[in-house]
């Protein structure tokens, strides 16, 4: 989401630039094929590193920019320690999760921190009432979803038809996905455990994983299918950079975590027509609305259960209920529209402040995003 937002807000209005806090990462040579200056801190995960105060500070006094934004918890904790050193401006943290992984002075030093931020963006609303609860106590919460680009994330009929035809996948099966990285939090025992039990009744039923690590190299993941003994229902595809046609190969796609904020692949399914089953974490429900089904989440028994039932509404019916998704999606998530609320909260702050100093804004944006995510960024008027 850093990246689109980079990428697609408007140059003449707000110019960007990235710092990460380690290097550049899989999404850094798009930023910078885009023109997107990037910075890198190189800092190793897990070990505090002075050298990335003194790397950020000199960043920030060579770019001089009006706010400095934040992205995930190592990046808030980071641009608040920084901010005192370099020129005046003010600090945005970005908050993207609903579960506290950080270590315990990580967490304590942020909820204590949580007063000097200017503004708290958060990309769910379960995000904001979880910090709320751990103690956040920031001047001002603004909500800002993340957003999909619809034209990218579309069903592609010929898509469907050649990527089945690759995977195995026949015309009367159900192929049901998960598009989701190999991490504790997406609960893939979770998937696996719910497909067995579906495999039982609806022997059609094809489960197809998506994302890094979801692959036959994955030894933990590889014992768990064969536990199940459904090797035979199931395609794991490991990370691909072709998600529409992916989706568009889906008749149903899910998401089984039991911790979220904003999951992303939610919005990209349901652009691209596919209704959705998932977990009841994060904003999960909020983004589904009416067009899908939400489960308890660590329930294999209510997963399998609503798989079973969008299987036999059919495949007209699911396609309908697609079709609603994607309208749903193109009405309240659309990049574009999400990319002009950051401007317009920009646009507002600097505004404000020229109009107190009774000049041209004295600060320029710009954002930084975690070491979990591999960056911070920055972005100016």
């Amino acid at each position: 989401m850093l990246a689109r937002l980079a990428t697609g807000i408007d140059r003449e209005r707000h110019r960007s630039v990235v710092v990460s806090m380690t290097g550049p990462g899989v999404v850094g040579p798009a930023l910078a094929s885009a023109g997107i200056e990037l910075h890198n801190l190189d800092m190793r995960r897990g070990v505090a590193d002075l050298r990335a105060i003194m790397g950020l500070t000199r960043v920030l006094r060579q770019v001089g920019p009006d706010i400095l934004q934040t992205w995930l918890y190592h990046a808030d904790l980071l641009g608040s320690l920084v901010q005192r050193l370099a020129p005046p401006c003010a600090l945005f943290w970005n908050i993207r999760c609903t579960e506290a992984l950080e270590t315990d002075i990580v967490r304590k030093l942020l909820i204590w921190f949580s007063t000097r931020p200017d503004v708290v963006i958060v990309n769910s609303l379960a995000g904001q009432r979880f910090h709320e609860q751990l103690g956040y106590r920031p001047r001002r919460w603004a909500h800002i979803p993340n957003g999909c680009d619809t034209n990218a994330f579309q069903f592609d009929g010929e898509a469907r038809v050649n990527l089945r035809q690759e995977l195995g996948i026949s015309d009367h099966a159900v192929a049901i996905g998960l598009p989701a990285r190999y991490d504790p939090m997406k609960d893939h025992a979770n998937f696996l455990a719910a497909a067995a039990k579906l495999a039982v009744i609806r022997p059609e039923a094809v489960f197809v994983l998506i994302g890094s690590g979801v692959d036959s190299s994955n030894r933990p993941l590889s014992e768990m299918i064969e536990a199940y003994g459904i090797f035979q229902h199931l395609r794991l595809l490991g990370a691909r950079n072709d998600m529409a046609r992916v989706y568009s190969a889906l008749d149903i796609a899910t998401l089984s975590s039991f911790g979220e904020g904003f999951p992303n692949v939610l919005i990209e399914a349901m652009s691209c027509g596919v209704p959705c089953v998932a977990t009841d974490c994060g904003d999960s429900g909020v983004i589904l609305g009416p067009t899908g089904t939400v489960v308890s989440p660590r329930n294999a028994e209510a997963l399998a259960a609503a798989w079973n039932e969008l299987i036999s509404i059919g495949p007209e019916a699911r396609r309908s209920m697609g079709a609603k998704a994607r309208d749903r999606i193109v009405r309240f998530y659309d990049l574009a529209a999400i990319v002009g609320r950051y401007d317009a909260l920009y646009s507002e702050f600097t505004a404000q402040h020229s109009v107190r100093g009774g000049s041209e804004p004295q600060f320029r944006l710009r954002r930084l995003v975690s070491p979990v995510r591999k960056w911070s960024a920055r972005s100016w008027h």
